[in-house]
């Protein structure tokens, strides 16, 4: 019995098809869909029915994957855990994070780490939307927490609050007047993602002020994306300042009422609950921390 068939089958269903599967895995297609002809062959059931366009789970699929994927979740919990019993950085490290922070943050210490230590590969996965570490076995996944979240299995630490800034084309500028107060700006069109509260600034004398953004020019999760927006002059950018550091230096964007505050950008870390935190996760949280204060990359792994 090949028990590693029994895993793809899992990751099949996991990820809604064999496509899907085999980019996330790196595995030809083929290979998977071999993997569960051989399980179907080996029960001798038919696990799944493939249409041109969607998979099905048959009863007896769908019975099979809710017993066997969590065993392999715990087996995988369990090796993760035996690894941490040792400092040795090595094996895949799975991050999801959000655009924004996973391009100018997560990003950069991944690559500075692989660069240290050989042994370790880094992947990172990029979605707005809140996941589960471990219904999705992660390693860590960074989100942007508004609400409080069901603690069951999570692990939730605060890794960074990061500064934000309202930022703007000359262009737009030039067409609509550069605001002065806050009633001002509520004029111009804005850019926001898909879950933006109003904006919160503090303004000089102390005072928290909202601003609505249910009116957006242009809503997407994608960071970058408004950032282009943005450079078209198509409306305001709410966004970390280091994601805006080169335009605003090219002369491509201009802050705008920059004696108000906007509130942060705070990055939480969800992790699986574990007796031991693996030490590349030790390790990766301990260097974003260095990264955070400027800090040197030895300086967060000299005692990893």
């Amino acid at each position: 019995m090949d028990w590693r068939d029994w895993e793809l089958f899992c990751e099949v269903v996991q990820h809604g098809g064999f496509s899907a599967a085999a980019r996330v895995l790196g595995h030809p297609k083929s290979s998977l869909s071999a993997a569960v002809q051989r399980l179907e062959s080996h029960l001798g059931l038919r696990l799944i029915e493939r249409t041109t366009r969607h998979l099905r789970l048959t009863d007896a699929g769908d019975t099979i994957y809710q017993r066997v994927k969590p065993l392999f979740i715990a087996l995988h919990d369990t090796h993760g855990e035996a690894l941490a019993m040792s400092s040795a950085i090595s094996g895949t490290l799975r991050i999801k994070s959000p655009y924004e922070f996973g391009a100018n943050h997560a990003g950069p210490v991944a690559c500075e780490l692989m660069n240290r230590y050989p042994d370790l590969a880094i992947r990172i996965d990029v979605e707005h939307e809140f996941v589960s570490p471990v219904a999705e076995n992660y390693d860590i996944v960074f989100a942007m927490l508004e609400a409080p979240l069901p603690s069951t299995g999570i692990v939730i630490r605060r890794v960074s609050s990061l500064e934000r800034g309202l930022y703007a084309a000359p262009s737009l500028l030039e067409k609509f007047g550069a605001p002065r107060t806050l009633e001002d700006l509520a004029r111009l069109p804005m850019l926001t993602a898909p879950n933006d509260a109003p904006w919160a600034l503090t303004t000089p004398d102390g005072d928290t002020e909202h601003l609505a953004v249910h009116k957006a020019r242009l809503v997407s999760s994608n960071a970058d994306i408004r950032l282009q927006a943005a450079l078209a002059g198509l409306g305001v950018l709410r966004v970390t300042a280091s994601f805006t550091n080169a335009a605003v230096a090219a002369g491509l964007l201009r802050q705008l009422l920059p004696d108000h505050v906007c509130e942060p950008l705070r990055v939480h870390a969800l992790l699986p609950a574990r007796q031991f935190v693996p030490a590349k996760v030790r390790c990766f949280l301990d260097a974003l921390e260095a990264h955070g204060r400027g800090g040197a990359l030895e300086e967060a792994t000299r005692d990893s």
